[in-house]
């Protein structure tokens, strides 16, 4: 079903989702709410099997009421069930004052609000929905401020409140979920902004609405998964050859920048090139020497990678690239070519610098990088990240990776790609530079810019994952390169 193929919506999206499967396909809304509620209970039972109490904060709206039917099944299930209602409930209209009524009815009661109403084993935060659009304040501020302090692990129903469904903005303040789960589909405030701040581990129930339901809603954008990697690295022939996969040239290493270099080097063989080059200047050849299946060529000007060039399948260019004559000597060299491009680095900020466009190359900024390139703010791509990926990419031409919590990759005429997988131990030297190699290296054996971003964006982040089993803080770019070969070989 789409809603289950990493499709993501807007806010207006998934009510219209919603509407259809009521109002078109003869859904009631209150079995809607009722199926919501019941998939809430049985996540969290999941994960948290010993559970034997929770407490249900209950909001004014439909989010509440889906709140209502998990404290109703809750009870059912002989498990301790508290309530504690934002307002007055009876003040509730359509499904969640039935929802609120069923409760009542099965012997359920609100008790006061009050910091001793969170002691139980799970909280379940049914405040607000998909529909906020201001901050929150008053007591429905200090109710999320004591669950945040509360200790207690933390499902939120649909949407942790006070997170923008849209934006990932914190509307002065949130819920820190451990888990969020939602309904329908998969909404875009939980891939940008704070989103994964608040959102934890996510669970997407379509509540079993048919797929008539999302038949001409074009999702705003969509998750990179391990099918994405599957597309570009199909399972290779018996009798292939180096050849059959491509020959990578890595162009960097400037003066005191050896490293770079050789980390996009490593990551491109580590990715499936048959070949790698890294092209270096003279300084930084002995540097590369412990790698041997690297081979390199000294370079003091682009005259020396000329030939390089002609043999490279793709050239990978910026790590430790430096912005001297000499690093833009050889920017200018590789756009020459008329090879596909991976750019990264010092080679972004060259084209900053002397703006162009190409439609051959993969442009891989962070957010300063891509501030630099749109002649803004940092906070202001990071403020609405989606539009500086689309931004970038018609400024520039080609496809872009915008990097950073979500990476979004961007290509021409074609909904954006968002990736989350990764973690915070990736904040550190180095990564940025694997990250150019391995997209090289499944460029060169794809011949796909556009999936080869995609696919690699996704292996970079798998790889982080598996590198961080030992533990986020600490970890080096060398620690994720070493996890690549496992996460290009899918099964």
């Amino acid at each position: 079903m789409q809603a289950l193929s990493g499709a993501i919506y807007t806010a207006e999206q998934v009510r219209g989702l919603d509407r259809r499967a009521i109002d078109e396909l003869g859904i009631p809304g209150y079995e809607l709410m009722t199926r919501a509620g019941h998939a809430t209970l049985n996540v969290l039972r999941a994960l948290w099997p010993a559970t034997r109490s929770i407490t249900v904060l209950c909001g004014p709206g439909n989010n509440g009421g889906d709140g209502y039917v998990v404290a109703r099944v809750a009870r059912a299930q002989s498990l301790r069930a508290k309530v504690v209602a934002l307002g007055d409930p009876r003040k509730l209209a359509g499904d969640a004052r039935r929802a609120f009524e069923d409760f009542a009815a099965a012997g359920g009661r609100c008790e006061p609000w009050s910091r001793a109403a969170l002691d139980s084993d799970v909280i379940v935060d049914a405040l607000f929905g998909t529909g906020l659009a201001r901050e929150v304040g008053g007591e429905a501020a200090a109710q999320i401020e004591a669950i945040n302090a509360s200790g207690r692990p933390v499902v939120a129903v649909d949407i942790p409140s006070g997170l923008h469904a849209d934006t990932g903005e914190v509307l002065g303040v949130a819920v820190r979920a451990g888990l969020t789960v939602t309904f329908i589909g998969r909404k875009l405030g939980f891939y940008v902004g704070d989103g994964f701040e608040h959102t934890g581990k996510l669970v997407l129930d379509d509540l079993d609405v048919p797929p008539a339901t999302y038949a001409g809603t074009e999702p705003v954008a969509r998750l990179v998964d391990e099918g994405t990697v599957a597309r570009a690295l199909p399972i290779r022939a018996r009798a292939s050859h180096k050849g059959a996969y491509g020959h990578v040239l890595v162009i960097g290493g400037g003066p005191g920048m050896p490293g770079a270099a050789r980390l996009a080097g490593e990551a491109a063989l580590r990715s499936g090139a048959g070949l790698v080059t890294v092209a270096v200047h003279p300084d930084n050849i002995g540097a590369l020497a412990s790698r041997p299946e690297l081979m390199c060529v000294a370079t003091r000007s682009a005259e020396d990678v000329r030939a390089a060039l002609e043999r490279a399948t793709v050239v990978a260019i910026g790590p430790g690239l430096g912005q001297s004559e000499w690093g833009e000597g050889l920017l200018d060299a590789a756009l020459g070519s008329g090879r596909p491009l991976v750019v990264d680095a010092d080679a972004l900020n060259l084209v900053a610098a002397a703006p162009r466009v190409c439609d051959h190359w993969v442009l891989t900024p962070h957010p300063g990088e891509a501030a630099r390139l749109l002649d803004e703010t940092t906070a202001e791509v990071q403020a609405d990240r989606l539009r500086a990926a689309r931004e970038l990419q018609s400024q520039f031409g080609g496809h872009v990776v915008l990097k950073g919590a979500g990476s979004i990759v961007q290509s021409p005429g074609a909904s954006p790609s968002i990736c989350d997988r990764g973690n915070p131990g990736m904040a550190a030297g180095g990564m940025g530079d694997v990250l150019t190699g391995v997209v090289a290296g499944i460029a060169a054996q794809c011949g796909d810019l556009g999936l080869a971003a995609r696919a690699g964006v996704f292996v970079h982040a798998q790889a982080g994952d598996l590198a961080a089993r030992g533990g986020e803080r600490g970890m080096l770019a060398g620690d994720v390169l070493r996890q690549i070969r496992a996460c290009v070989n899918p099964a």
